[in-house]
Formats: structure tokens, sequence, C-alpha cells
């Protein structure tokens, strides 16, 4: 079989079909996710062992090829006839291998585009502070992260510098200059990454994602020191978040992690994509802003009372997740069936949609 042909049929049938993501594994014929359900290509033949390797080893350099078989796994971009990218993960299970492209769009789309909170667009206008898009895999962070970069990229003067794994959109500056550097390629970790920053010269740091306490403590530090910084998390709430970045440490730092937290966080935004009923996608956020109360629970390890303090801060911008959804449900935008698979509190969802 031809494999470079074969895989330029599969993702050019990923990109006419508007699929998220093209999925390659033994036994089935290749799947798409389109609007968050798994679609196989019943017109084609199902994958064997011979053409899951043909086809990942078309996707891959000589170095990648060589990183796969030694790490057993790989996550790469692929850039695809320099018409769209792809991020690609290429695994092994069951001793065959495995492939999941997520398809990247080319173009970065604006905050309300996206149809998040206008809020977000507070965010872009610091000069320093911490930020965090939080939220299962697969639920738009990175297309949060973004658009956010790219607006700033539009409408300041400053110097970016974002580190991927791997670089999913491409940014092309405008009034800023964005140098972006993706894990393997241009650096060995993200904590080396972020700690070259400092003698870069950047006004804006993105974190692809904060895997390890020393990142984190990188980042929190480069927030303190005059940096607008962006990360991102899998949690799935701002209370969450914070408890994940304390208890990554040891219990002797973990006071002074909730002072910085609490002197250098500007916000968190926890987003779902939810099913529309219309077809596509929407965001249901979650949104803390960082007040004075919100900083004194964080210095107090008072975590617990957060979702109080958002409850009844709707006036500033803040947003519990279950009255975002809410507000879809009675936007007639997704369904109540929908809206209670997402919920973190479905008693309490049922009770605002009623109101």
């Amino acid at each position: 079989m031809d494999y470079s042909s074969q895989l330029k049929k599969l993702l050019s049938l990923t990109i006419q079909a508007d699929a998220s993501d093209l999925h390659i594994s033994v036994g089935h014929p290749p799947v798409l996710r389109i609007t968050g359900r798994l679609v196989p290509l019943l017109k084609e033949k199902k994958i064997v062992g011979e053409d899951s390797q043909g086809l990942a080893f078309a996707l891959m350099t000589e170095d990648q090829k060589s990183r796969f078989l030694k790490e057993k796994e790989i996550d790469f971009s692929y850039s695809f006839e320099n018409r769209v990218r792809f991020r690609i993960n290429i695994f092994h299970q069951s001793s065959e291998i495995s492939i999941a492209c997520r398809l990247i769009p080319a173009k970065i789309r604006t905050i309300d585009e996206l149809n998040l909170p206008p809020i977000l667009h507070n965010f872009t206008r610091p000069s320093q502070g911490f930020i965090l898009i939080t939220g299962p895999s697969s639920h738009g962070k990175s297309t949060t992260l973004a658009a956010l970069i790219d607006e700033i990229n539009h409408t300041r003067t400053d110097h970016i510098i974002t580190i991927e794994d791997p670089i999913e959109y491409v940014f092309k500056d405008d009034r800023s200059i964005v140098d972006q550097r993706e894990l393997y390629q241009d650096t060995l970790s993200f904590a080396r990454a972020l700690r070259s920053t400092f003698r870069e010269d950047p006004d804006v740091i993105m974190v692809g994602e904060m895997r390890d306490p020393e990142t984190m403590a990188i980042a929190i530090t480069a927030a303190e020191t005059g940096h607008l910084v962006f990360a991102t998390l899998h949690t799935n709430s701002a209370g969450q978040t914070i408890h994940r970045i304390v208890d990554s440490f040891a219990s002797g730092q973990q006071n002074q992690v909730r002072a910085q937290l609490s002197a250098s966080l500007l916000g968190v935004i926890s987003q779902r994509l939810i099913p529309r009923t219309k077809g596509g996608l929407i965001p249901a956020c979650e949104m803390l802003i960082n007040t004075p109360a919100v900083a004194n629970l964080i210095r107090e390890n008072k975590i617990h009372e957060i979702p109080l303090v958002i409850e009844t801060s709707l006036e500033i911008g803040m947003i519990s997740l279950n009255r975002s959804l809410a507000s879809l449900v009675k936007g007639k935008e997704i369904s109540f069936d929908n809206a209670l698979r997402y919920s973190l509190n479905p008693a309490e969802l049922r009770t605002l949609v009623r109101k």
C-alpha cells in the first residue's frame, strides 16, 4: 500500500468532514470525531498492524521515528500541504501502533467568535499576573489560550514567548513579536525553557501545560516579577486548580506557594465544550477573578469557600459552571440532558434551570 497517499486521503477526509480528530487503531476502520461523537469511516477497510505502522512512519521524520521507537510514544505537530496543522500522538497499545490526529484550525478565532465570556478580554490587558485556563482534555483550552495570545498580538507591542508540546496554532506577528518554542525541537523541558525566558526579555509568557512543581514554581515567579503568564491545567474547577498547584509542593513550601498565588493570580477559566442543539460545540465556563476576598481565601487555605464567592460575585463577571450551563439551556443553545452530563452538581443545576 502507498501509505503516503492513504494518509493524504484520510487527512483530507478529516478536513472535509470538519472533524476534530482522526483515530487510526488496529481492528477498526479509521474513525473521525465529529462534534464530540465517534464516526467510523465504513467505506475504508479495517486497519491491520502493517497499516498502522506504515501510516505512523509516513507521518514521522527520521528523528521522530527514532524517538518513538525508543520511548514507545510521541507527540508532534504535522503541517498538511501547508494548509492546516494536526497535533499527532502515536502510541503503542497491545503491541500494535495507534494514531490520534487532532485537527488544528488554520484561523485563530477571537474570544467573541468562540462564544467565550466577554470578560476574557480583560485578561489580555494587564502587564503582569498569572492566568490559568483549565478543564478536561479536548475541551478547547488550547483554542482559548490562542485567542487570548492573539488578541495581545494584535493590540499590544509586546514580546510574547510560548512554550508548547507540540506547537499547535501558529501566530503571525502583528504588533507583537511572537517566539514559539516546541518541546524536544527547541528545548528539552518546559521548566528549562521557562527558566530561560528570564534572559529573553519577554512581556508575555504562555506555558502550554504545567506538568510538574518545578514548572509551576517558575511560572508563578515569572508572574510575580513583571510578566503576564498564561498556562493550562487539566482540572475541573477553579478551586480544584488552586488545590492541584498547592498540593504539588512539599508541605513545607505550601504556605509560601499560597502566598505567591494569592498575590499573582489574576483569574481562572474552567471550561467545557458542550454539543450545541443546532450542531457544533459551545463552551460553558466557570470564571474566577482574583479579588481581595479570593486572595484572602487562598492565603488562609479556605479554598472550599471559593465557590460561594463565585456565586455571589456575578456583578463583576464571575460565574459558576452551573450558571453558565443553565444560561445555555435557557437560551436553547444546549439540551438539559447535555448540561446535566457536564455539571459537577446536577441537583443545583436543576434548581437553576427551573428559576
